[in-house]
């Protein structure tokens, strides 16, 4: 029988075997057996493979701290301190500047505080959905009234929670908030001389204004008046052209005499573009973490010594670490 005369349904010719004269008897229909539970398994483990990898990727990228952590429920930020973890840089855009600036711009507010020296403009970092932000010492020493305005309009009334002025930190707390997002506190210990970052503030008013540049230095000695109530951290945020928040640095002053008490700390040192009024604001790695809160800037002055120049790519923050290690302090209203 040819192939064409074999009735439908029926198997296909096989090839002839020995003298050619009969076929291949056809095989039975074939149905595989079920795979061994063990083999299944290993069989899975290609998957499994895959995922530690792309787990190790995220982790060599620098992320190591908050990958561990959503991973196993314990993220850093959202243990003793309270702080709430906040939105991090989409995977699709990390490691740009873009990226980062949609993503942590919600946090950063910007600070207005009037006090009998006149007003001034500062910036802040949202760390709680209830309206925890914290800034310089500086930005509100001495303020009779804070008003901080979100990236969205919306003002609030704040109140001073904590000061320390030893570290040149604050933290004050927004009246009848809630929902808001929140910025996540990164790890500065981790920071390297060459590292992008971005900073996020308000110069001269200027809300929600993006810069970015890399860390210049690490450990650098920065010196800065404390005295409450003085006027100098007012100029530092103000909008009418006045002196600028006066530091020292290598044993010279800069932008103007920061008087008898001082206080010392060890700043990482950017050339992101830093001007009057980026003071409490973030300095951001490129994964949406906040590295450091920005603190000082140096500003060259004409030759009448009024402040001019503006920003010259020397500016300093102060470490996230340390903010983190003294959050409890200012929670608790202690000041220095």
């Amino acid at each position: 029988m040819t192939e064409s005369q074999r009735p439908s349904g029926e198997y296909p010719m096989y090839p002839s075997y020995g003298n050619g004269d009969a076929s291949y008897p056809p095989p039975p229909s074939y149905q595989p057996a079920p795979e061994p539970a063990a083999h299944r398994r290993r069989a899975g483990r290609p998957v499994a493979l895959l995922a530690a990898v792309a787990i190790a990727a995220a982790v060599v990228g620098g992320g190591t701290a908050t990958v561990i952590g959503r991973l196993t429920g314990n993220d850093t930020n959202s243990t003793g301190s309270g702080v709430v973890p906040g939105t991090t840089v989409s995977q699709s855009s990390k490691g740009t500047v873009a990226g980062v600036a949609q993503a942590v711009s919600p946090m950063i507010v910007e600070i207005n505080a009037t006090s009998t020296a006149g007003e001034s403009t500062g910036s802040g970092v949202v760390i709680t959905s209830d309206g925890e932000v914290v800034t310089n010492n500086h930005v509100i020493s001495g303020a009779s009234s804070v008003k901080v305005t979100l990236s969205t309009g919306k003002t609030y009334d704040a109140e001073v929670v904590g000061t320390d002025a030893d570290k040149d930190l604050a933290l004050i707390k927004l009246k009848g908030a809630s929902g808001l997002k929140t910025a996540t506190l990164g790890d500065s210990s981790a920071v390297a001389v060459g590292d992008q970052v971005v900073a996020i503030g308000s110069p001269e008013g200027l809300t929600g204004t993006v810069t970015s540049g890399i860390v210049s230095a690490l450990d650098r000695d920065v010196t800065v008046a404390k005295e409450d109530g003085s006027g100098q951290g007012r100029s530092q945020g103000g909008q009418g052209g006045g002196q600028q928040w006066p530091f020292e640095f290598g044993g010279q002053q800069f932008n103007g005499d920061t008087g008898d008490s001082t206080t010392t700390y060890k700043a990482i040192q950017t050339d992101a573009s830093l001007n009057p009024g980026n003071s409490g604001g973030a300095l951001i790695n490129m994964n949406g973490e906040i590295i450091g809160i920005n603190s000082a800037m140096y500003s060259a002055s004409s030759s009448s010594g009024s402040s001019s120049a503006g920003s010259v790519g020397l500016g300093f923050a102060i470490p996230v670490n340390t903010l983190k290690a003294d959050l409890d302090t200012l929670r608790a209203g202690n000041g220095s």
